[in-house]
């Protein structure tokens, strides 16, 4: 039994909203995997904003590559992983980036209160073109598509 997603399944699965959990080389312990707001498309790849001086942005500085998992935590379970370089790192744009992030998981009231109210300006964009994918669609086992 198949259980893969097509493209377009693990694309379009990829690009929904979905808390996803990162993971980056931290030598010395265990990889770091921690819980990340991020975005997809599939010209662009994913993109995460975190703090440059976090543990998650010194990881990914070093780096220089990380893994991606969004799953549906509800039946039929599905997940997406994708890993692969870091192919841009620069400082995100505070309402062309961060704040569309922000409206994506929280909605647009919310969404600006938390930008507003974050002043650290430390804020990066870590964009990352997938190499490899995994992908598991347990609807397919119950003859869904």
């Amino acid at each position: 039994m198949n259980l893969s997603m097509s493209r377009d399944e693990r694309e379009a699965f990829l690009a929904a909203r979905h808390v996803g959990v990162i993971s980056v080389d931290d030598p010395g312990r265990a990889p770091l995997a921690a819980p990340i707001w991020y975005d997809y498309t599939p010209e662009q790849g994913v993109w995460v904003i975190t703090s440059k001086g976090s543990r998650k942005g010194v990881a990914l500085d070093r780096a220089g590559r990380f893994s991606l998992v969004a799953q549906q935590e509800e039946m039929p379970y599905k997940y997406v992983s994708v890993e692969g370089p870091v192919v841009e790192a620069r400082e995100a744009d505070r309402d062309k980036e961060l704040r569309p992030m922000a409206w994506r998981y929280f909605g647009e009231e919310l969404g600006n209160a938390y930008v507003d109210s974050n002043e650290t300006g430390d804020n990066w964009l870590y964009r990352m073109q997938p190499e490899r994918w995994l992908c598991v669609d347990y609807q397919k086992a119950l003859g869904g598509s």
